[in-house]
């Protein structure tokens, strides 16, 4: 009501003749749309709609489902409540309108059913397949986590605090390896902008959610040397590969030629340039392997 009660003010009212029309007719001449009364601009006639069946041209057909936009906004406003921040209630109005030209195309008036009714489940329709369509996130974790919200919802109600992770897995009828498992699985689902305004804990100022973030994996003296000993390390294992290897290693790794490059420089196939790569790698990884196998 909130929504279709702005939307109203903003749309100019049409102006009203001076009189009043039998309740009867008035009853049998409009077919108001689902929206606030002072919507006038919303409404179809029924006067429309013969007008249209008498002569259906592109130029009423349009007028037409020019009044049952603000149907479709409403419809995706309302639906756009129970949504993440991330979908626009441009897109989900676009995706509408959708759905409301397959309605009008497919809309028998002869059955005796408001359009409003009839269309209202294929707007929404449209709008969910189009959001199913778009989500990268399978249907099946989907509705995992939304299994596992109630059951949090239920165990928090009852015990009156945050469940433990065995409660939950109890309520779920789940082992502690799959609820690991699932709440792994959903917590992947969850998106963030790094352009959302937060609050930092120890300010008041509000800033992008980017300058909040820090880097976990700070390089620590240990990690130094220990690279630095590979390195070291791999200059010796690769003098002890072939002359051929070593050539091949050097011009994929340091030059960052391709295999079909390197082909043409040794004179040989591309296919035998990728055999000798493997081997090489191969003969590498197993010197290194054996050098710190007491410290991997």
């Amino acid at each position: 009501m909130g929504i279709a009660f702005k939307m109203a003010m903003t749309t100019k009212e049409a102006p009203k003749k001076r009189g009043r029309k039998p309740a009867a007719a008035a009853a049998t001449e409009t077919t108001a749309v689902a929206v606030s009364p002072r919507t006038r601009k919303w409404e179809v006639t029924v006067r429309d709609w013969a007008r249209y069946r008498k002569n259906p041209t592109h130029e009423i057909r349009q007028r037409l489902l020019n009044k049952y936009v603000p149907l479709v906004r409403n419809v995706a406003a309302r639906m756009a409540m129970g949504f993440p921040r991330s979908v626009e209630l441009t897109d989900l109005i676009n995706t509408g309108v959708i759905g409301l030209v397959e309605a009008f195309g497919n809309f028998d008036p002869e059955r005796g059913v408001k359009f409003e009714t009839y269309a209202v489940p294929r707007i929404r329709g449209a709008i969910l397949d189009e959001l199913r369509a778009l989500d990268w996130v399978p249907r099946s974790t989907r509705a995992k986590s939304r299994e596992i919200d109630r059951a949090m919802v239920s165990l928090e109600n009852e015990l009156g605090r945050q469940p433990e992770k065995p409660e939950l897995a109890e309520r779920l009828n789940f082992t502690m390896d799959e609820l690991h498992k699932a709440l792994d699985d959903v917590s992947c689902t969850n998106i963030l902008s790094l352009d959302e305004v937060v609050y930092p804990e120890d300010d008041n100022r509000q800033v992008p959610r980017i300058e909040t973030v820090q880097e976990q994996g700070k390089p620590s003296i240990l990690g130094e040397i220990e690279k630095g000993e590979m390195r070291s390390f791999l200059v010796t294992a690769i003098d002890r590969l072939t002359e051929q290897e070593k050539l091949v290693i050097g011009l994929y790794y340091f030059e960052e030629l391709t295999l079909k490059e390197i082909g043409e420089v040794m004179v040989i196939s591309e296919s035998r340039v990728s055999q000798i790569h493997t081997r090489a790698v191969k003969k590498l990884r197993g010197m290194v392997k054996e050098r710190f196998a007491m410290t991997a």
